[in-house]
């Protein structure tokens, strides 16, 4: 049974799971995007997540909270600066995971995983909303013009 294994522990001590996964942050927020297994993809999201909630506040506080996990002034400066304003409407879900297939050494299910509001090209397809129309009533012109074809052919 399985009871109480929340973390996929990654074959690792918890020291190197953390260096890991920090290393890993860091690289996903400054790049963007990486490419790994998708063991380690769905750690990271979990590990990372939070932290990105946490960048929405720009204290000194969060900065040091999230610089405790990070480890790197650059990204933690990366993420307060640019990652934070552009997710800062979004209620969660800032991460995406795509499986792209076997790893060509050993077979291994490798993942791409990405920071949701920086995919250009996902942002670029997404279908535009129309405008919602105000009424649904139709205007008295298009009401008139069948109404006078109508009459000429009979007045014939």
């Amino acid at each position: 049974m399985r009871h109480n294994k929340a973390i996929n522990h990654l074959g690792r001590k918890s020291g190197h799971r953390k260096a890991l996964l920090a290393n890993m942050a860091a690289s996903l927020i400054l790049h963007k995007r990486i490419q790994t297994t998708v063991a380690k993809a769905k750690a990271l999201q979990s590990y990372i997540e939070p932290l990105i909630t946490k960048s929405k506040d720009d204290s000194t506080h969060s900065r040091r909270v999230v610089f405790s996990y990070l480890k790197s002034k650059e990204a933690v400066s990366e993420l307060f600066r640019t990652v934070a304003p552009k997710i800062a409407d979004r209620p969660g879900g800032y991460t995406r995971v795509l499986k792209t297939g076997f790893r060509q050494g050993d077979g291994a299910d490798m993942a791409l995983i990405e920071l949701v509001d920086f995919n250009e090209a996902a942002l670029a397809s997404a279908p535009k909303k129309a405008a919602k129309k105000t009424t649904r009533r139709s205007s008295k012109k298009a009401v008139e013009a069948p109404a006078a074809e109508v009459e000429t052919p009979a007045a014939e």
